[in-house]
């Protein structure tokens, strides 16, 4: 009988063939970096290549994670957007700081960062939201993102009131949107190896400067 173990060890891992990669030719910056691999994942047809992994505390003090859309990369930090009352929300609320973890298989390449997080202004925030499409939206105020829910037709009857109202007023904003900012204070870039020799580089901050190494494997 094959065993899940069995069936997890027979998959094979590491198939691509990353572009080239000389650390020793690395940008100063980690940013100039980031976008250069973000456009190799997008050229190589990667799904989805601006989804990440949010990783805070929870409020019992134990690690949270979930994946969301990266929304700018700016010289303020990498930028993600959420309701305040959102369990992440909360967490980054109580304890703002995060790591963002970005894996691109189709290219053999992944990039995690970490720093203290920051928010937008108001104003800043409605853009961002008027920006979205109305069923988006209506999500967003008719629906208290987390709770528990008593069954479907209890979300369907709140979105679809949330979408009337926004019908009614399309500047409608939720007082809740926010956008959230990591600012790095360390940056690793992985590229695989098929025979695990993984080339890691790893920024870090400085008083304000970026100096970079390697990791070993």
């Amino acid at each position: 009988m094959t065993t899940l173990k069995d069936t997890l060890r027979s998959l094979r891992a590491m198939q691509a063939t990353p572009p080239p990669f000389d650390p020793a030719s690395a940008p100063q910056n980690p940013t100039d970096l980031f976008i250069d691999w973000l456009k190799s994942a997008v050229s190589a047809g990667a799904l989805e290549p601006h989804s990440m992994t949010v990783s805070t505390i929870g409020l019992d003090g134990t690690p949270d994670a979930r994946v969301v859309i990266l929304k700018d990369l700016t010289d303020e930090g990498w930028w993600f957007a959420s309701s305040s009352l959102s369990a992440k929300g909360q967490q980054l609320t109580a304890r703002p700081s995060a790591a963002l973890s970005f894996y691109w298989p189709e290219v053999g390449r992944a990039v995690r960062l970490r720093g203290p997080v920051t928010t937008a202004s108001s104003e800043e925030n409605a853009n961002d939201f008027r920006r979205r499409s109305v069923g988006a939206k209506a999500v967003v105020i008719g629906a208290p993102q987390s709770e528990p829910l008593s069954g479907f037709a209890e979300s369907e009857a709140s979105i679809a009131d949330a979408r009337e109202s926004l019908e009614r007023d399309p500047q409608l904003v939720s007082e809740t949107w926010t956008l959230w900012c990591v600012r790095p204070s360390s940056l690793e870039f992985w590229q695989s190896d098929p025979d695990r020799e993984h080339i890691r580089v790893l920024y870090s901050l400085t008083d304000g400067h970026w100096t970079s190494g390697l990791l070993w494997p």
